[in-house]
């Protein structure tokens, strides 16, 4: 699927028309219109504005939204919520929920040495978390103790 044709697809599964979304970005309706038809590539500040006007992250825009919006999308099996995994997406700044999308992006696309390069990269960036300590006052009985001077 095209750059463009993504744009069309959110703008359907948001139930925007054309006009209205060229509007609220900011934009002639003709130029949407290009760009949809993948005979213009929008630029950064566009894709910004558009992402703005549909209400999505921008990295939302670079994928399908069927398969974004089914992270969301209520369960009709009776479950009593979300996993934890879409609560966190939920509950996570546009800046991180780019990232999952991004991330998820990539995982379905299945490019066995994509996928693999962003795993050591994900790996190299957890080790650089820094790690947490437990103040020596509120450590349980039983643990040592520091050393006295």
């Amino acid at each position: 699927m095209q750059f463009g044709e993504r744009i069309a697809a959110w703008r359907f599964a948001r139930r925007v028309a054309s006009d209205d979304l060229a509007r609220r970005a900011g934009m002639e309706p003709s130029r949407l219109d290009a760009i949809e038809r993948g005979a213009e590539d929008p630029s950064a500040s566009t894709i910004l504005s558009l992402a703005s006007a549909l209400g999505v992250p921008p990295g939302w825009l670079h994928d399908d939204p069927k398969r974004l919006l089914a992270l969301i999308a209520d369960d009709d099996e009776g479950t009593t919520g979300p996993d934890p995994v879409t609560e966190r997406i939920l509950a996570a700044a546009d800046t991180e929920r780019a990232l999952f999308a991004l991330v998820a992006q990539l995982v379905s696309a299945a490019e066995p040495r994509l996928v693999r390069a962003a795993e050591v990269s994900l790996l190299s960036l957890v080790k650089q978390i820094p790690k947490t300590t437990v103040p020596w006052e509120s450590r349980p009985p039983g643990h040592f103790e520091p050393p006295s001077d």
